[in-house]
Protein backbone atom coordinates (compact mmCIF):
# COMPACT_ATOMS: atom_id res chain seq x y z
CA UNK A 1 0.00 0.00 0.00
CA UNK A 2 2.85 2.55 0.94
CA UNK A 3 4.50 1.59 -2.58
CA UNK A 4 1.53 2.32 -4.76
CA UNK A 5 1.11 6.13 -2.24
CA UNK A 6 4.71 6.56 -3.15
CA UNK A 7 3.88 6.22 -6.87
CA UNK A 8 1.27 8.37 -6.83
CA UNK A 9 3.24 11.07 -4.84
CA UNK A 10 5.95 10.56 -7.38
CA UNK A 11 3.92 10.90 -10.64
CA UNK A 12 1.74 13.75 -9.08
CA UNK A 13 1.91 16.11 -11.86
CA UNK A 14 1.93 13.62 -14.90
CA UNK A 15 -1.41 11.97 -13.24
CA UNK A 16 -3.08 15.27 -12.78
CA UNK A 17 -1.91 16.60 -16.50
CA UNK A 18 -3.42 12.88 -17.65
CA UNK A 19 -7.00 13.25 -15.61
CA UNK A 20 -7.21 16.77 -17.15
CA UNK A 21 -6.22 16.01 -20.95
CA UNK A 22 -9.26 13.15 -20.53
CA UNK A 23 -11.56 15.95 -19.10
CA UNK A 24 -10.73 18.01 -21.64
CA UNK A 25 -10.64 15.56 -24.85
CA UNK A 26 -14.57 14.15 -23.32
CA UNK A 27 -16.02 17.87 -23.12
CA UNK A 28 -14.23 17.77 -26.63
CA UNK A 29 -16.05 15.09 -28.09
CA UNK A 30 -19.39 16.02 -26.55
CA UNK A 31 -19.82 19.61 -27.34
CA UNK A 32 -18.88 19.36 -31.05
CA UNK A 33 -21.11 16.85 -33.10
CA UNK A 34 -17.79 16.50 -35.95
CA UNK A 35 -15.46 14.93 -33.25
CA UNK A 36 -18.07 13.16 -31.85
CA UNK A 37 -19.26 11.63 -34.99
CA UNK A 38 -15.20 10.88 -35.53
CA UNK A 39 -14.81 9.43 -32.40
CA UNK A 40 -17.86 6.98 -32.79
CA UNK A 41 -16.72 6.07 -36.04
CA UNK A 42 -12.99 4.93 -35.13
CA UNK A 43 -14.56 3.46 -32.03
CA UNK A 44 -16.77 1.27 -34.00
CA UNK A 45 -13.44 0.37 -36.78
CA UNK A 46 -11.18 -0.53 -33.98
CA UNK A 47 -13.81 -2.39 -32.66
CA UNK A 48 -15.30 -3.89 -35.63
CA UNK A 49 -10.80 -4.73 -36.12
CA UNK A 50 -10.93 -6.52 -32.49
CA UNK A 51 -13.57 -8.66 -33.73
CA UNK A 52 -12.28 -9.50 -36.62
CA UNK A 53 -8.56 -10.77 -34.97
CA UNK A 54 -10.60 -12.65 -32.46
CA UNK A 55 -12.84 -14.06 -35.09
CA UNK A 56 -9.70 -15.11 -37.34
CA UNK A 57 -7.82 -16.96 -34.25
CA UNK A 58 -11.31 -19.34 -33.32
CA UNK A 59 -12.25 -19.54 -37.47
CA UNK A 60 -8.86 -21.20 -37.30
CA UNK A 61 -9.28 -23.65 -34.82
CA UNK A 62 -12.52 -25.05 -36.29
CA UNK A 63 -11.73 -25.31 -39.96
CA UNK A 64 -12.09 -28.63 -39.55
CA UNK A 65 -15.54 -28.51 -38.51
CA UNK A 66 -16.44 -25.71 -40.98
CA UNK A 67 -15.03 -27.94 -43.87
CA UNK A 68 -17.54 -30.92 -42.52
CA UNK A 69 -20.65 -28.18 -42.25
CA UNK A 70 -19.71 -27.58 -46.45
CA UNK A 71 -19.43 -30.89 -46.97
CA UNK A 72 -22.21 -32.07 -45.84
CA UNK A 73 -24.11 -28.56 -47.20
CA UNK A 74 -22.42 -29.82 -50.63
CA UNK A 75 -23.93 -33.77 -50.30
CA UNK A 76 -27.04 -32.38 -49.79
CA UNK A 77 -27.38 -29.87 -53.23
CA UNK A 78 -26.04 -32.94 -55.46
CA UNK A 79 -28.36 -35.04 -53.97
CA UNK A 80 -30.92 -32.31 -54.79
CA UNK A 81 -29.92 -31.79 -58.46
CA UNK A 82 -29.45 -35.41 -58.89
CA UNK A 83 -33.69 -35.61 -58.04
CA UNK A 84 -34.02 -32.97 -60.46
CA UNK A 85 -32.40 -34.30 -63.18
CA UNK A 86 -33.86 -37.78 -62.54
CA UNK A 87 -37.68 -36.66 -62.35
CA UNK A 88 -37.01 -33.75 -64.98
CA UNK A 89 -38.22 -34.22 -68.73
CA UNK A 90 -35.55 -32.13 -69.46
CA UNK A 91 -32.01 -31.13 -68.36
CA UNK A 92 -32.17 -28.40 -65.85
CA UNK A 93 -30.67 -25.18 -66.97
CA UNK A 94 -27.70 -23.53 -65.87
CA UNK A 95 -28.48 -21.91 -62.38
CA UNK A 96 -26.70 -18.76 -63.18
CA UNK A 97 -28.64 -17.76 -66.36
CA UNK A 98 -32.49 -17.77 -64.62
CA UNK A 99 -34.08 -14.53 -63.61
CA UNK A 100 -34.39 -14.12 -59.38
CA UNK A 101 -35.16 -11.45 -57.46
CA UNK A 102 -33.17 -12.52 -55.06
CA UNK A 103 -29.44 -11.83 -54.84
CA UNK A 104 -26.87 -13.35 -52.12
CA UNK A 105 -23.63 -12.95 -49.87
CA UNK A 106 -21.52 -14.59 -48.10
CA UNK A 107 -20.49 -13.04 -44.75
CA UNK A 108 -18.06 -14.08 -41.34
CA UNK A 109 -19.31 -14.00 -37.85
CA UNK A 110 -16.85 -11.99 -36.21
CA UNK A 111 -19.38 -11.53 -32.81
CA UNK A 112 -22.38 -13.42 -31.98
CA UNK A 113 -24.28 -12.96 -28.59
CA UNK A 114 -26.81 -15.04 -27.29
CA UNK A 115 -27.14 -15.10 -23.49
CA UNK A 116 -29.08 -11.88 -23.31
CA UNK A 117 -32.73 -10.42 -24.08
CA UNK A 118 -31.92 -8.34 -26.99
CA UNK A 119 -29.03 -10.71 -28.86
CA UNK A 120 -27.08 -9.29 -31.68
CA UNK A 121 -24.37 -10.67 -34.02
CA UNK A 122 -21.49 -8.61 -36.01
CA UNK A 123 -20.13 -9.91 -39.02
CA UNK A 124 -17.44 -8.78 -41.39
CA UNK A 125 -19.55 -6.93 -44.53
CA UNK A 126 -21.09 -3.56 -44.76
CA UNK A 127 -21.89 -1.05 -46.68
CA UNK A 128 -19.28 -1.26 -49.41
CA UNK A 129 -20.49 -4.82 -49.92
CA UNK A 130 -23.93 -3.28 -50.91
CA UNK A 131 -25.38 -4.45 -47.49
CA UNK A 132 -27.81 -2.48 -45.82
CA UNK A 133 -30.62 -2.73 -43.39
CA UNK A 134 -33.99 -4.75 -43.25
CA UNK A 135 -31.82 -7.55 -45.28
CA UNK A 136 -32.50 -10.95 -44.06
CA UNK A 137 -29.62 -13.28 -42.62
CA UNK A 138 -29.27 -17.12 -43.35
CA UNK A 139 -27.03 -20.73 -42.95
CA UNK A 140 -27.59 -23.89 -44.71
CA UNK A 141 -29.43 -24.93 -41.86
CA UNK A 142 -32.13 -22.02 -41.56
CA UNK A 143 -32.51 -18.62 -40.66
CA UNK A 144 -30.09 -16.50 -38.56
CA UNK A 145 -32.26 -12.92 -38.54
CA UNK A 146 -31.97 -9.44 -39.89
CA UNK A 147 -29.74 -6.27 -40.54
CA UNK A 148 -30.27 -4.09 -38.25
CA UNK A 149 -27.39 -1.60 -38.52
CA UNK A 150 -24.29 -1.20 -40.94
CA UNK A 151 -21.52 0.81 -41.00
CA UNK A 152 -19.15 0.76 -44.24
CA UNK A 153 -17.19 -2.48 -43.50
CA UNK A 154 -19.35 -4.16 -40.82
CA UNK A 155 -22.79 -4.89 -39.94
CA UNK A 156 -25.22 -6.23 -37.03
CA UNK A 157 -27.97 -8.55 -37.31
CA UNK A 158 -31.24 -8.67 -35.10
CA UNK A 159 -31.29 -12.06 -33.92
CA UNK A 160 -34.01 -14.11 -33.91
CA UNK A 161 -32.76 -14.52 -30.29
CA UNK A 162 -33.68 -11.10 -29.55
CA UNK A 163 -37.09 -10.19 -27.86
CA UNK A 164 -38.19 -6.96 -30.67
CA UNK A 165 -37.69 -10.01 -33.41
CA UNK A 166 -40.84 -10.35 -34.89
CA UNK A 167 -41.08 -12.91 -38.24
CA UNK A 168 -43.70 -14.13 -40.43
CA UNK A 169 -43.81 -18.15 -40.48
CA UNK A 170 -45.71 -20.65 -41.17
CA UNK A 171 -46.30 -24.56 -41.05
CA UNK A 172 -44.37 -26.27 -43.89
CA UNK A 173 -47.69 -28.70 -44.83
CA UNK A 174 -49.90 -25.96 -44.89
CA UNK A 175 -51.00 -22.69 -45.03
CA UNK A 176 -51.13 -21.62 -41.42
CA UNK A 177 -49.26 -18.29 -40.73
CA UNK A 178 -47.85 -17.32 -37.11
CA UNK A 179 -45.78 -15.21 -35.55
CA UNK A 180 -42.21 -16.55 -34.78
CA UNK A 181 -40.86 -14.71 -31.36
CA UNK A 182 -38.30 -15.52 -28.67
CA UNK A 183 -39.00 -15.63 -24.59
CA UNK A 184 -35.76 -15.68 -23.61
CA UNK A 185 -35.55 -19.39 -21.69
CA UNK A 186 -33.56 -21.01 -23.64
CA UNK A 187 -31.21 -20.51 -27.17
CA UNK A 188 -32.16 -23.05 -29.24
CA UNK A 189 -35.93 -22.92 -28.73
CA UNK A 190 -38.27 -19.95 -30.07
CA UNK A 191 -42.22 -19.52 -30.43
CA UNK A 192 -44.55 -19.41 -32.90
CA UNK A 193 -47.61 -17.78 -31.53
CA UNK A 194 -51.00 -17.04 -33.07
CA UNK A 195 -51.23 -20.12 -35.27
CA UNK A 196 -55.16 -20.65 -35.74
CA UNK A 197 -56.49 -23.73 -33.71
CA UNK A 198 -57.92 -25.05 -37.03
CA UNK A 199 -54.60 -25.67 -37.92
CA UNK A 200 -53.17 -29.48 -37.77
CA UNK A 201 -50.47 -29.31 -35.55
CA UNK A 202 -48.08 -32.09 -34.04
CA UNK A 203 -44.89 -32.45 -32.59
CA UNK A 204 -42.16 -32.91 -35.00
CA UNK A 205 -44.08 -30.76 -38.41
CA UNK A 206 -41.43 -28.37 -39.63
CA UNK A 207 -41.49 -24.93 -39.50
CA UNK A 208 -40.43 -22.19 -42.02
CA UNK A 209 -40.59 -18.56 -43.15
CA UNK A 210 -44.22 -17.27 -44.78
CA UNK A 211 -42.80 -15.31 -47.45
CA UNK A 212 -45.05 -12.79 -46.14
CA UNK A 213 -42.64 -9.81 -46.57
CA UNK A 214 -39.81 -8.37 -48.60
CA UNK A 215 -37.29 -10.08 -46.15
CA UNK A 216 -37.11 -13.54 -46.41
CA UNK A 217 -38.28 -16.03 -49.09
CA UNK A 218 -40.81 -18.27 -48.79
CA UNK A 219 -40.17 -21.83 -47.57
CA UNK A 220 -36.73 -20.97 -45.26
CA UNK A 221 -35.87 -23.59 -42.77
CA UNK A 222 -36.74 -22.41 -38.94
CA UNK A 223 -37.35 -25.99 -37.36
CA UNK A 224 -39.29 -28.26 -35.81
CA UNK A 225 -42.40 -28.25 -33.36
CA UNK A 226 -40.76 -29.20 -29.74
CA UNK A 227 -44.49 -28.56 -27.91
CA UNK A 228 -47.92 -27.55 -28.65
CA UNK A 229 -50.13 -25.45 -26.28
CA UNK A 230 -53.12 -24.93 -26.37
CA UNK A 231 -55.85 -23.57 -23.16
CA UNK A 232 -59.02 -24.86 -23.20
CA UNK A 233 -60.29 -21.37 -24.55
CA UNK A 234 -57.90 -20.39 -26.46
CA UNK A 235 -58.41 -19.67 -30.78
CA UNK A 236 -54.49 -19.73 -31.40
CA UNK A 237 -51.65 -22.20 -30.49
CA UNK A 238 -48.46 -21.17 -29.07
CA UNK A 239 -45.82 -23.58 -30.60
CA UNK A 240 -42.38 -23.96 -29.02
CA UNK A 241 -40.19 -24.38 -32.20
CA UNK A 242 -37.02 -26.68 -32.00
CA UNK A 243 -34.30 -24.56 -34.20
CA UNK A 244 -31.95 -26.05 -37.21
CA UNK A 245 -29.71 -23.80 -36.12
CA UNK A 246 -27.22 -23.91 -33.58
CA UNK A 247 -27.53 -19.79 -32.35
CA UNK A 248 -24.42 -20.71 -30.11
CA UNK A 249 -22.36 -22.00 -33.09
CA UNK A 250 -22.91 -19.59 -36.27
CA UNK A 251 -19.58 -19.17 -38.00
CA UNK A 252 -20.64 -18.13 -41.48
CA UNK A 253 -23.98 -16.77 -42.78
CA UNK A 254 -26.09 -15.64 -46.11
CA UNK A 255 -27.19 -12.46 -46.40
CA UNK A 256 -30.45 -11.98 -48.51
CA UNK A 257 -30.94 -9.17 -50.93
CA UNK A 258 -34.72 -8.62 -52.11
CA UNK A 259 -33.95 -6.52 -55.18
CA UNK A 260 -37.93 -5.96 -55.31
CA UNK A 261 -38.40 -5.30 -52.07
CA UNK A 262 -38.24 -0.87 -52.88
CA UNK A 263 -41.02 -1.18 -55.35
CA UNK A 264 -43.29 -3.41 -52.97
CA UNK A 265 -43.23 -1.15 -50.03
CA UNK A 266 -43.68 2.11 -52.35
CA UNK A 267 -46.63 0.43 -53.45
CA UNK A 268 -48.34 -0.51 -50.37
CA UNK A 269 -47.76 2.86 -49.14
CA UNK A 270 -49.07 4.45 -51.75
CA UNK A 271 -52.37 2.54 -51.14
CA UNK A 272 -52.23 2.55 -47.39
CA UNK A 273 -52.35 6.77 -47.95
CA UNK A 274 -54.85 6.54 -50.73
CA UNK A 275 -56.83 4.78 -47.69
CA UNK A 276 -56.32 7.08 -45.32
Amino acid sequence: MQQILFFFIRNKNFLLFGLLFIISLSLTIRSHSFHKSKFVSSSNFITGGIYTLKSDVTDYFGLREENQKLVDENMLLRKLLESYNSNAANPLPDSTTLPSKYKFFSAKVINNNFSKTKNNITIDRGAKDSIAIDMGVITSKGIVGIINAVSQNYATIQSILNTKSQINAKLKHSEHFGTLKWDTKTPNIVQLTDVPRLAVVKEGDTVVTGGRSTIFPKGILIGTVNEVILGKNDNYYNLNILLFNDMTNIHHVYIIENQAAEEILQLEKEVDDAEQ
